[in-house]
């Protein structure tokens, strides 16, 4: 399943097999795509930033001093930046606890789909819908902890 029309074929392989196992690997996928990632102290409200550290490479920080939940929404959506909106990057991009930074709104929404389509793959999410023995509460909690997403974002996704 390929996530975004921008990406190129050989991405959305790494990309398919990724989501291939619940909850997705980030740390591996963005090894495999090539961008170092750490966890860092940054200032307050900054959830995550990326940069040009190389020629060609890239590194994500992730502020260590939110959930864990957050951090790997954090992640994908800095992998959402790094796979559709590189040559908007320049010298680095800061996105605060909202996902807002310098550039557009679009893009913003563009990364923030990119980190939901890749955390809560649609076909999941289809088959969760489906559980209609279960309360919303009680969808929201599972699908949180299968996609190792907050309830928030699991909420967001499900519709609901």
């Amino acid at each position: 399943m390929t996530i975004h029309h921008k990406i190129d074929a050989k991405t959305a392989e790494l990309i398919d097999e990724a989501i291939g196992e619940l909850p997705v690997k980030l740390g591996s996928l963005a090894a495999k795509l090539g961008v170092q990632v750490f966890r860092a102290t940054l200032p307050a409200g900054i959830s995550g930033e990326i940069k040009k550290i190389g020629e060609d490479q890239y590194a994500i920080r992730i502020n260590r001093h939110e959930t864990v939940e957050r951090q790997r929404f954090t992640l994908a959506h800095e992998l959402g930046h790094f796979l559709l909106h590189r040559d908007l990057i320049g010298d680095g991009l800061s996105d605060d606890a909202l996902y807002r930074s310098k550039l557009s709104n679009s893009v913003e929404y563009e990364a923030n789909r990119f980190a939901a389509d890749l955390l809560m793959p649609r076909n999941e999410v289809e088959k969760l819908l489906k559980m209609i023995w279960v309360s919303e509460d009680e969808l929201i909690q599972y699908a949180s902890k299968h996609f190792g997403v907050s309830a928030q974002a699991a909420q967001i996704r499900l519709g609901i």
